[in-house]
């Protein structure tokens, strides 16, 4: 059986190793992608690269790789699932509308992407960010029609704040401490949605997130050694 994350997670630090521990290379990558795109965005609003159409390129990215649930339901409803549009589910979070945003998304990504990646693997916290993706993509497609694209990391990026709640969670059980401590993290963001949403329409964006965030959660019973067996006892004692 693999190592068990709540014994990782409660481990006597080791004072030789290095202050900082490296970001894993999968979630870097995920970074230099997002990143990358909105620095190319930039670049081209301003005029620096690419010429005179290079002004439209978030634009035409938004339109050729954003996620329209309209999209999804037209499949559905034919029965044709063209790769163009399939690829959406997994596009989407590379692409945001403006560099504020982006910025959130990628501060988020470095620190929840790492701790995930170090406890349940890299290609696990991959597999959890896509499925994320998808399962927001799916979720805001169930809205009534003509929704406005969705786009940006932030489902994923939920998807990794569910995933490192149940690691929390774990954490705080084994440490006998009061485990709903574990949802501080999503409560806060959500009150600050809510707060923000009084002020300024937000759309239902906030949909994808929150079935981003159970995904992850969920997801990481399944994906974490011995995280499924640890639930079940958990059940047990109350």
């Amino acid at each position: 059986m693999g190592r068990n994350p709540v014994k990782r997670a409660t481990m006597t630090h080791d004072h030789n190793a290095a202050p900082v521990n490296p970001i894993p290379p999968v979630v870097v990558a995920l970074f230099l992608i997002i990143a990358g795109v909105e620095i190319a965005f930039y670049l081209g609003s301003k005029g620096l690269v690419g010429g005179p159409s290079a002004v439209g390129w978030r634009i035409a990215a938004i339109e050729k790789y954003g996620f329209f649930g309209d999209v999804v339901k037209w499949m559905w409803g034919t029965g044709r699932y063209p790769a163009e549009h399939v690829m959406r589910f997994f596009t989407y979070p590379f692409i945001h509308g403006a560099f504020t945003s982006t910025l959130f998304a990628c501060v988020m990504l470095l620190a929840l992407g790492k701790m995930v990646a170090e406890v349940m693997g890299p290609v696990r916290m991959v597999a959890i960010f896509f499925a994320c993706a998808v399962a927001g993509g799916l979720a805001y497609t169930a809205l009534p029609v003509g929704q406005p694209p969705l786009i940006g990391a932030f489902p994923a990026v939920y998807g990794l704040i569910g995933a490192f709640t149940y690691l929390l969670w774990l954490r705080l059980g084994a440490l006998g401490e009061s485990q709903i401590r574990a949802f501080s993290l999503i409560g806060v963001l959500l009150a600050l949605q809510l707060i923000f949403g009084l002020f300024v329409t937000v759309g239902y964006y906030w949909v994808a997130e929150v079935v981003g965030f159970v995904t992850g959660f969920a997801l990481s019973v399944l994906l974490v050694p011995g995280g499924f067996q640890h639930l079940l006892h958990r059940i047990r004692e109350r």
